[in-house]
């Protein structure tokens, strides 16, 4: 848009949807006699003439109806005029914000989007009070912007109809250009993409493989190579076009549309003579249901067995399926090439060959230890994704983080910026306020902001330092830039002087205020944050993404698992002997000494109810991946049936619920680092136990619709409570002695043998025998639930303690060794929590106060309460 002397414009760059609403705008002054064109009239015809635009406002949650008729008002009240409108400078900033949009998404045309994301940013005038008085602020309506498609609307129809060009995008013109990032790796896949296309027959190649493994650049290197000419002599000469489904679908509003522009892409790329290999990503759409979806392919697949063009597509195994069920025999056109994970080393070198695109990107330099540590935590942590996608987007998040700490506000001076207006807006709302809980909520937090603004104002003072030295930094070295490009033009055109004058003076002067410049951007501190991203970055990161605390990812691997008993056993209370075994098992399993195919490790547990065999598993999976709800629990009561057994590996195709998949092979495919909890394993089908062999053997389990599930990163732990009565029976010294253990081990799995068949006890590592709890266990138990109370408690700012009589009596009432320690837990509940919850809401306790529990002379509890010193 050029705009001429005060208002006139050109719309020779907008698209033909985009151009008829502004001059339906203008239209629209004139017709109401207005002085001027506004935003507003632009709004207002586009809600009366494009079904999508109103569609676009519903799913933004604004009411259209009301919209209209409050617009409707507005125009009313504008100002008349008999001399025809003219373009308001708000609706031409409108209107450059709209050019501005497509220039930053690279596109030629300025659409219609670009129009609605240019009106959402009005905040000012009558259009922008009515925007905002319905909730549309700037941004607002970009992610709605698909309902554009979603209702016929109506398409200028063009002279011409629209060419191959329109629909499809060069890929090789990108790859020339060089737009397209290096790929690393995949070699082997490439080749064996040439191969299938220089076949006679079949020559369409299909990769099909997970979202994120790498599909796509494949398809890069194959254009790379392409624009290289490192390609046999019959693709030297090939163009790689990729098809745009959304381009030929948009706008068309009857089915014949679709095939028209479906036929005139295929008669041309026809017309090229084989030499066009056209690219079709998630080729399962164009298959796929729908009218759209079945237009495309069903005009395709006549092409591709006349071998009139040659398709290159891309699909997930899911999309493979869909099309298998729809149509089997378009399979039978393409060549599958499937393309499987990388390894965590390969993720890695994928990683190093286009970290220089990022580092340009955010002016942050990689270290070696963030590229591993993106691959390595993504592949832990980030489980519902593939490599090397997931690690990709981490490092790109990291190192975007990375440039917003030092480019942008720190994130300390940022929290306590925010932290400043968050109180003054708190006291704000308590100013009228004069009970006594106002009073001294309204005390604390004047204390707490007389205490930080004053650092505020001096982190404020020192940023608009920091940034005014960067940015005449930035501003010497862009020019030092231009001159040193000037001295080059100056000598290749001969003109010594000039270059002689920029040399040895101009570039000298730059260079002596860039020096100073830099000194005191430094003085400033500007030199303060590093601008090298580390493995700690990329941890801050992944720990804002689950909320997995970074210094558990960070923590040396070594240390961790020496110390993994101590760790173990803040939870698990009494059962030293079950915490060494597993830990023994574990550390086998992360030095190499076990067999990589096969879990982890795979234990039964034994034990009376409520000594700690469930309290493990979870600790054990907070240990090892740094969540406890990496774990899995099924109770194997509910799968005693032999039909139920089934639903652990899912119902094969065809059958009911057979999308669903299994309970078991779907939990570990979600989370591959996990412990398996199998609760009473003894009351299992056994067609369960025919599973579980294959899951101990193998190390992996095939779902009912063929897929496999590696259980080779998880941890099997089976509980039982058989032999439990023979070792409540035990004489507490046997399990003080290695001797003792053993013989009672040998015992139960005597008893063992005729509840589980002995191929099935055969693969487990180890059975893990746990010892009833005495009082002296209880009493540790009780500590860690009153701890555990004590922080419930926090919240009210009320402490608790209990002096030593009323301890050993809760430990008396909850001593049931055949129980273990769920008896304590229900004496706490009835005798602490139970008053202490009655007490509060009668208001008998306040903030500050310390409750304190005694044991009265008829063995009842007694509760007091004092106020804390504070200090």
């Amino acid at each position: 848009m050029s705009q001429q002397p005060a208002t006139t414009m050109t719309l020779g760059r907008y698209a033909p949807d985009a151009k008829g609403l502004v001059a339906g705008a203008q239209s629209l002054a004139d017709e109401r006699r207005h002085a001027e064109v506004q935003p507003l009239h632009l709004l207002a015809r586009a809600l009366e003439r494009d079904p999508g635009v109103g569609a676009v406002f519903r799913r933004a949650g604004v009411d259209v109806v009301g919209l209209q008729d409050r617009i409707e008002r507005a125009l009313g009240g504008l100002p008349a005029s008999d001399e025809p409108a003219y373009l308001s400078m708000a609706m031409l900033d409108l209107l450059e914000r709209a050019e501005r949009e497509a220039d930053r998404e690279r596109d030629a045309n300025v659409t219609m989007q670009h129009i609605l994301n240019a009106l959402s940013q009005e905040i000012r005038g009558p259009c922008g009070e009515i925007l905002g008085a319905f909730g549309v602020a700037p941004g607002s309506l970009r992610p709605h912007l698909g309902a554009l498609r979603s209702v016929p609307r109506p398409v200028a129809r063009q002279a011409q109809p629209a060419g191959a060009d329109s629909y499809t995008r060069d890929v090789l013109a990108l790859a020339r250009d060089g737009r397209l990032d290096p790929v690393i790796g995949r070699d082997a896949e490439v080749r064996r993409l040439m191969t299938i296309l220089e076949r006679r027959h079949k020559s369409h190649p299909l990769l099909v493989g997970e979202p994120g493994v790498g599909k796509g650049a494949i398809i890069t290197a194959l254009a790379s190579r392409l624009a290289g000419g490192d390609v046999p002599t019959n693709l030297a000469g090939a163009r790689l076009l990729e098809m745009d489904v959304g381009a030929l679908v948009a706008g068309a509003r009857l089915r014949g549309e679709i095939e028209g522009r479906v036929k005139q892409l295929v008669s041309e790329v026809a017309e090229g003579g084989g030499d066009t290999i056209l690219v079709a990503r998630s080729v399962d759409q164009l298959f796929g249901q729908g009218p759209a979806g079945s237009a495309v392919g069903e005009l395709l697949a006549p092409a591709l067995r006349r071998g009139e063009l040659r398709l290159l597509g891309t699909t997930t195994p899911e999309g493979m399926r869909r099309i298998a069920e729809r149509d089997p025999m378009v399979l039978r056109l393409f060549t599958t090439l499937n393309v499987e994970e990388p390894s965590v080393d390969e993720a890695i070198e994928v990683l190093r060959g286009i970290a220089t695109r990022f580092e340009e990107h955010h002016g942050v330099q990689f270290s070696e230890s963030a590229v591993v540590a993106a691959v390595r935590l993504a592949k832990r942590y980030v489980q519902d994704r593939f490599l090397p996608d997931s690690a990709i987007d981490l490092l790109d998040e990291a190192a975007a983080a990375k440039r917003v700490e030092f480019d942008g506000v720190p994130a300390s001076v940022d929290e306590a910026m925010r932290r400043v207006e968050s109180l003054r807006a708190q006291l704000l709302s308590l100013r009228h306020a004069d009970d006594r809980a106002s009073q001294a909520t309204r005390s604390r937090l004047e204390s707490e902001l007389a205490r930080l603004e004053p650092e505020v104002s001096e982190m404020r003072a020192a940023l608009e330092s920091r940034r005014g030295a960067v940015a005449a930094v930035r501003a010497l070295r862009s020019e030092l830039g231009e001159a040193q490009t000037e001295v080059e033009r100056a000598r290749k055109s001969g003109d010594r002087a000039r270059a002689g004058e920029l040399e040895h003076v101009t570039i000298v002067d730059l260079e002596g205020r860039l020096r100073k410049a830099e000194e005191a951007a430094k003085r400033a501190g500007a030199g303060d944050v590093s601008r090298v991203l580390t493995e700690a970055g990329v941890a801050a990161t992944l720990a804002v993404w689950t909320g997995i605390p970074v210094q558990k990812m960070l923590e040396g691997e070594a240390d961790k698992l020496l110390k993994m008993e101590s760790r173990l056993e803040q939870r698990v209370v009494g059962q030293g002997d079950a915490v060494a075994a597993v830990s023994r098992a574990v550390r086998r399993g992360r030095v190499g000494l076990r067999d990589p195919g096969k879990p982890i490790g795979s234990f039964l547990f034994l034990g009376p109810s409520g000594v700690g065999k469930t309290e493990l598993g979870k600790a054990l999976a907070e240990f090892l991946f740094d969540d406890e709800h990496a774990l899995t629990r099924l109770d194997m009561s509910e799968f005693m049936e032999r039909h139920m057994a089934q639903r652990l590996i899912g119902a094969p195709p065809g059958y009911a619920d057979s999308d669903q998949g299994g309970f078991l092979t779907e939990a570990v495919r979600r989370r591959p680092y996990s412990v398996l909890l199998f609760d009473e394993v003894e009351k299992a089908h056994q067609d369960v136990f025919n599973l579980l062999l294959q899951v101990l053997d193998d190390g992996r389990l095939t779902d009912g619709r063929g897929r496999l599930a590696d259980f080779s990163n998880t941890v099997v732990i089976m509980t039982s409570n058989v032999g439990s009565d023979r070792i409540l029976e035990t004489d507490a010294k046997l399990f003080e002695s290695e001797d003792g253990r053993e013989a009672l081990r040998d015992v139960l799995l005597d008893q063992l043998a005729e509840f589980f068949r002995p191929e099935f006890l055969n693969r487990i590592d180890d059975v893990v025998v746990f010892r009833p709890l005495d009082h002296d266990h209880l009493r540790a138990i009780l500590q860690i639930q009153l701890n555990y109370l004590g922080r419930l408690l926090a919240d009210r700012q009320v402490e608790l303690e209990l002096d030593e009589s009323a301890q050993e009596h809760l430990v008396s009432l909850g001593y049931e060794p055949a129980l273990g320690a769920r008896p304590l837990k229900r004496a706490i509940l009835k005798h602490l929590q139970d008053p202490l919850a009655e007490t509060l809401l009668r208001g008998g306790f306040d903030e500050g106060e310390t409750v304190r529990v005694s044991l009265g002379e008829d063995d009842q509890f007694r509760f007091s309460s004092s106020r804390r010193e504070t200090g």
